[in-house]
């Protein structure tokens, strides 16, 4: 028998519990190992805006029963900023643990190794002793980077393994061949000394899915049969090439990754992670579509902070995921808000102000009519209720057209005001703030007025009016206020 036909009659025929069908796997993957890289050249043309084509080729859905969001925030998420102090890293480790809840949702936390900072940022988030998130790290594929892993005593590492021809032959100067083995020996020194090994697959959106991923794959899962220990798979859209459309061709198509690697490389679900960054505007997107098409974990950092334009926001991904469940499984997202804050405040990072869920504007609402609306039923121009989930009321701005009553919910809502101390429209107060700004407007004035400026009006005529300021809750509303720039 020639030895092609051998392999063809040793296909795997499995159950599908989907589907409570027989499968016979219909090819066999071995690397391709081509003499010259294939770099899609036709999909991305580099004097040329990347093109998305499509085959028509649909993949089924196959949602995993659980499914949960790792973060980035201190390995990604200090490549595109100053680097985070060690105490500010445990701070915001902390809060990721309260915003994870119980179930601890927010799975593990990553970190880099190289430095002494760092390195303590790492002993000390350990000693916290949380279940969740874990803390993991991330190296290169190499000895050096290595011995820093088993010098600090970590289960599971990341590795930087590149998997387009792009990094394979341009940035490398390997064959895949080689670089397939270059990689396949540093994942079995970890796997040697126990070390849980988590494959960053970089480039995905631009490799050879079925000529390398794929057989890079299937030699993961012999490893993993071998030494008994979890090996993992992330799927990293290093350059945002990713798309979500039914029928995209790959290496694209997110949907066409994620099903290939879990059905013909075999990597369950729970070992399968999406990596997203944003520079077509997809991040979100093609994280959900990760998650939807059988990839267990999406990797996140804090408000998209990240390479370049960023990566997935964390804090979206809990919403996706309370929209997707139907429940946010004991999630706090009110820590959302407390990040937010915490950062503006001690890290001095400003969160723009339209950034949904976080920014200082995110829930304002300017037009007339819309105001109008939100004064008598806040549900007609509200997302949901953002005092709720987030310590954020929302809030009307104020304007020529804002009137007494506007005022004065601008008064309840910026201040955070309780029921029982809530401000009418007839109060001194309102209509001496309302008085300065009909004059504002009748000089000349056709901008919004901003926070800040209303803050010191109202502060002047308490003061005017001998009577206290209104009684604050520190919360998002009364947040740094917005430049005049940004409103």
């Amino acid at each position: 028998m020639h030895r092609s036909d051998r392999k063809m009659e040793n296909r795997r025929v499995t159950m599908n519990n989907k589907t409570n069908l027989l499968e016979l796997e219909e090819h066999m993957y071995p690397l391709v190992d081509v003499k010259t890289p294939n770099v899609f050249r036709n999909l991305f043309p580099y004097s040329e805006v990347p093109k998305i084509a499509f085959n028509d080729r649909v993949v089924p859905h196959h949602m995993p029963e659980d499914i949960w969001i790792t973060d980035t925030t201190f390995r990604d998420g200090q490549q595109s900023r100053a680097p985070y102090s060690t105490e500010q890293i445990v701070t915001i480790f902390d809060y990721l643990h309260k915003l994870g809840g119980p179930k601890g949702k927010v799975r593990q936390s990553e970190f880099f190794l190289y430095s002494k900072k760092d390195r303590d940022a790492v002993i000390k988030c350990m000693e916290r002793g949380y279940k969740f998130p874990e803390v993991t790290s991330w190296i290169r594929a190499n000895k050096k980077d290595f011995e820093l892993v088993k010098d600090i005593g970590m289960k599971e590492t990341g590795i930087l393994v590149s998997c387009s021809d792009y990094h394979i032959f341009y940035k490398m100067k390997m064959t895949r061949r080689e670089a397939m083995e270059h990689y396949l020996n540093i994942i079995r020194d970890c796997l040697e000394i126990g070390v849980s090994p988590r494959c960053h697959l970089e480039d995905i959106t631009r490799a050879d899915i079925y000529g390398y991923v794929i057989p890079f794959c299937l030699e993961l899962m012999r490893l993993m049969e071998f030494y008994q220990i979890p090996i993992k798979v992330r799927c990293c859209d290093t350059m945002g090439y990713g798309v979500n459309y039914p029928g995209a061709v790959i290496p694209r198509s997110v949907p066409g990754i994620i099903y290939g690697i879990m059905t013909h490389a075999g990597v369950p679900s729970e070992l399968i992670e999406w990596h997203g960054h944003n520079d077509f505007y997809k991040a979100v997107t093609n994280s959900t579509t990760a998650w939807l098409y059988g990839a267990s974990g999406v990797n996140c950092s804090l408000f998209g902070i990240g390479e370049r334009t960023g990566n997935t926001p964390l804090e979206a991904m809990v919403f996706e995921y309370a929209q997707l469940r139907g429940t946010l499984d004991g999630m706090d997202t009110r820590v959302i808000t407390e990040l937010a804050e915490y950062y503006e405040k001690e890290i001095g990072y400003r969160v723009p102000s339209r950034t949904p869920f976080v920014g200082e504007n995110f829930n304002v609402t300017r037009a007339g009519i819309h105001a109008d609306g939100l004064l008598k039923n806040e549900e007609i121009y509200n997302i949901f209720d953002t005092d709720k989930f987030l310590n954020r009321p929302v809030l009307v701005a104020v304007s020529n057209t804002s009137g007494l009553a506007g005022i004065a919910h601008w008064i309840n809502t910026y201040y955070h005001l309780p029921e029982e101390d809530k401000i009418s429209k007839d109060t001194p107060l309102v209509k001496m703030v309302k008085e300065w700004v009909d004059r504002e407007y009748e000089s000349g004035r056709v901008t919004i007025l901003t926070n800040q400026e209303l803050v010191t009006v109202i502060s002047d005529s308490c003061k005017k009016l001998n009577i206290p300021l209104p009684g604050r809750k520190e919360a998002s509303t009364a947040r740094k206020t917005v430049p005049d720039s940004e409103l």
